[in-house]
């Protein structure tokens, strides 16, 4: 991943948002020679899609860097040249878009810090351009690098702003519910089980709303992935037989190798913590295949979560072996 590339465009792009043409001031309407015309900029909203679908489909998300970063280099300038207040404000919606999509890679290569710096210019870019939702999916993704750090007391204000953002914005999209499948895990890791059950019985009214529901781009949250939340959080909260049933329906609903890992990875813990060595070798092993093929540092740093439930099942030689594959991970996928 070429870092220092993205972190200079996010430095670019930030000083075009926080400093905004006077032209913006009070103008409302342009012509047709303000050099940005409504049909070019919605062009930059279909590539930003097409940026999304790619990323969806891309089996080692670190590749898409390079386009992305080449897009995101084309909006900033564009963000600099806006002469009126819908173009400033259209233009830095597409921006705050792509910078989610950036942080997205970072995140998926245990880059939090580069992730970080992503989704606070993307909430920054969110507001300038009124966009509740997206503000709230920003400040969403922001809380996952406390909450995969394990650090669960800092995920939960973030989460409690983009909420209270998302009441603010499109009750037809997911956005709320999102918050809250988030806002259940941190509440599973603190092992507040009525919370955290509360936010999961919030997240189920994602079934009410009329389909479809968003499932690409920037909000991509449906009832498809409710089973894999509740399992996760089960799995936090030693509700192990409760957990494996999710996690078990989570795997044949079929997902993507990043999350598939993770699906296997959680079925993997349940067996370290039942002492069951079959159990651990048959989802781990799945796991890390699916890690090795997908270059994800996600899923290699949940791999390295499991490994110290793993001691009490040393003495089983493939439960070992597994141990060994899981330091090879960490030392040949990038992680922080």
């Amino acid at each position: 991943m070429n870092r220092r590339e993205l972190l200079r465009l996010i430095g670019v792009a930030g000083a075009s948002l926080a400093t905004p043409l006077p032209s913006w001031a009070g103008l409302e309407h342009g012509n047709a020679d303000e050099g940005l015309l409504t049909a070019s900029i919605e062009q930059h909203g279909a590539h930003n899609a097409q940026l999304w679908r790619l990323y969806d489909t891309a089996q080692v998300k670190a590749s898409m860097l390079p386009l992305v970063q080449n897009q995101l280099g084309v909006l900033t300038s564009r963000v600099a040249q806006a002469r009126t207040v819908k173009a400033g404000r259209q233009l830095s919606g597409f921006l705050a878009d792509l910078l989610q999509l950036a942080g997205e890679i970072s995140f998926d290569a245990n880059h939090y810090t580069d992730a970080a710096h992503c989704y606070n210019l993307a909430a920054t870019a969110s507001k300038e351009a009124g966009h509740y939702d997206m503000w709230a999916c920003s400040l969403i993704r922001h809380s996952f690098i406390p909450l995969y750090d394990r650090q669960f007391a800092n995920a939960l204000p973030m989460l409690q702003a983009a909420t209270c953002l998302a009441e603010r914005g499109d009750s037809q999209l997911p956005t709320r519910q999102w918050a809250s499948t988030v806002t259940a895990q941190v509440h599973a890791g603190l092992g507040d089980l009525a919370s955290c059950q509360r936010a999961l019985d919030h997240a189920e009214t994602v079934r009410d709303l009329p389909a479809p529901t968003h499932t690409m781009g920037w909000l991509r949250f449906a009832g498809s992935r409710l089973a894999e939340e509740r399992g996760t959080c089960l799995v936090e909260l030693h509700q192990y037989v409760q957990a494996e049933t999710s996690l078990t329906e989570a795997l044949h609903l079929g997902s993507s190798g990043r999350r598939t890992g993770s699906i296997n990875t959680d079925l993997a813990m349940i067996g370290a913590r039942l002492r069951d060595a079959d159990r651990v070798t048959t989802y781990a092993g799945q796991a890390i295949s699916a890690a090795r093929q997908t270059k994800s540092g996600y899923v290699a740093k949940k791999l390295a979560g499991l490994q110290p439930h793993l001691d009490p099942l040393l003495g089983n030689r493939a439960v070992r072996q597994l141990g060994e594959q899981i330091t090879h991970l960490s030392t040949t996928i990038t992680t922080t």
